[in-house]
């Protein structure tokens, strides 16, 4: 019987696991060194804010690993004998595998700044840095202020986290407007006001020069390329993360930035895969990146793989590009391709609309010579995934989009809806004269 070993607890490899074993009865052994059992790793600030307990963020009892057949093993691997199909592990133990999946994730971002290694100095990524910012950060006696560095995701979380505790926050971003490498200027725009509403200091254009320590080795204040020096008690450090693959670098695995797979999640190793965060596709799928650091291709990875290991060999198809996350309390959504300025093709043309006084604002990017739907981003409307799945596959034009935008919508009842106003915006922007169709669960069960 194949033992299947898989280094990492994440979402890729407890979804491997549990897909191997609906297809099979092979043995399943897996092991980390970070926590006992699988948690929704996005789930870990809302711990810190008081919203659940770590033990909320566990989807499965602790029951269910032995009932099905999969071995945890709690434990650090420091190297990988691919010759001998072993690994070692801290303390001197080792494993046999037939077949090895690297599923380890990723780890912050350091960029060798003085004094990154400091106490009071972490990252948010781990169920140990959710530890150490509650030693670090219980409340705003003990942490007097935070600097967060790093505009991204994991930096707007970790704000809303300590502003949770009243803590006061100062958010160094090195981009002249928050995440515009990422999002169009009107959607930056509107995070940047969101941001600062929220009373938190945000500087933008600025970087992080150094990290100044106490007489006990705790940072005491940062250093910006501003010629400013900021006291702080905790300083967060979030400008990104990168594959957590360094026990990787005398295996003989290929790694770049990540661990190098195939479209199989092969790497050059006969039996050795890798996927999720820590995985790099040999060239970019589609406009994706070959890294793609998102909780969902994690799982499709995970899903994907446990086929090929199971005898139906199988290439990874992530699809149509969505994601979603909340900066504070608004919500976004994106599908297909919606490009900053930085990133934008010279066809790619955007309609934006936004609200007049509420946070809520939509883009849709279209080819302006063919007319045909990009891709959309929206804050603060929910809209169904099926349908702009649906819309992208069969290239849909933007008129079309807009005519049958109601069917997209996915806000709960009695909320107020928007499309009127956006279509008569767009209609406005364009010369056009689109009348919106009526919402038809019809139309929208026979796509779903």
């Amino acid at each position: 019987m194949d033992h299947i070993v898989i280094i990492g607890n994440g979402i890729s490899g407890v979804t491997l696991a549990r897909h191997i074993r609906k297809l099979s009865d092979k043995r399943i052994t897996i092991i980390s060194a970070e926590s006992d059992y699988f948690f929704s790793r996005t789930a870990l600030m809302y711990v810190y804010m008081g919203h659940m307990k770590f033990e909320h963020t566990q989807p499965y009892e602790n029951w269910f690993w032995k009932k099905n057949r999969i071995d945890l093993m709690n434990g650090f691997v420091e190297k990988v004998d691919t010759d001998s199909k072993k690994l070692l592990l801290k303390g001197g133990s080792t494993v046999s595998y037939d077949k090895l999946v690297i599923a380890t994730g990723s780890k912050p971002n350091k960029f060798g700044w003085p004094g990154q290694d400091l106490k009071g100095v972490q990252g948010l990524y781990s169920k140990q840095d959710l530890e150490m910012l509650e030693k670090n950060a219980p409340n705003n006696k003990v942490c007097n202020r935070a600097v967060i560095v790093g505009g991204g995701l994991i930096g707007i979380e970790m704000a809303e986290m300590l502003r949770s505790r009243e803590i006061p926050v100062t958010f160094l971003v090195r981009e002249k407007s928050f995440w515009n490498g990422v999002l169009p200027a009107g959607e930056s725009a509107m995070i940047n006001e969101h941001i600062i509403e929220h009373h938190i200091d945000l500087q933008l254009d600025t970087n992080l020069e150094k990290v100044i320590a106490d007489d006990n080795g705790h940072a005491k204040a940062v250093v910006t390329d501003k010629g400013e020096t900021i006291e702080c008690n905790v300083v967060g450090l979030t400008a990104g993360v990168a594959p957590n693959i360094d026990f990787l670098k005398d295996s003989g695995i290929e790694i770049g930035r990540g661990v190098k797979v195939n479209r199989f999640l092969e790497t050059n190793i006969k039996d050795v895969y890798a996927i999720g965060d820590c995985a790099e596709q040999h060239e970019g799928i589609g406009s994706r990146r070959p890294i793609e650091a998102v909780w969902y291709t994690g799982r499709m990875m995970g899903e994907t793989l446990a086929q090929t290991i199971c005898g139906n060999p199988k290439k990874y198809n992530p699809g149509h590009w969505f994601n979603s996350a909340k900066f504070l309390d608004v919500e976004y959504q994106t599908y297909g391709w919606v490009f900053s300025e930085r990133g934008k093709k010279e066809t790619e043309q955007h309609f934006h609309w936004r609200h007049p006084e509420e946070k809520i604002c939509i883009t849709v990017a279209f080819d302006k010579d063919t007319n045909q739907f990009l891709g959309i981003n929206t804050f603060g409307i929910r809209m169904r995934h099926e349908i702009f799945d649906q819309w992208l596959t069969e290239n849909k034009d933007i008129d079309h989009v807009m005519t049958y935008l109601k069917d997209a919508n996915f806000d709960p009842e009695f909320y107020k809806l928007h499309e009127d106003a956006i279509v008569a915006k767009y209609n406005s922007d364009y010369n056009k004269n689109i009348n919106p169709k009526k919402k038809s669960w019809k139309r929208i069960f026979s796509i779903a």
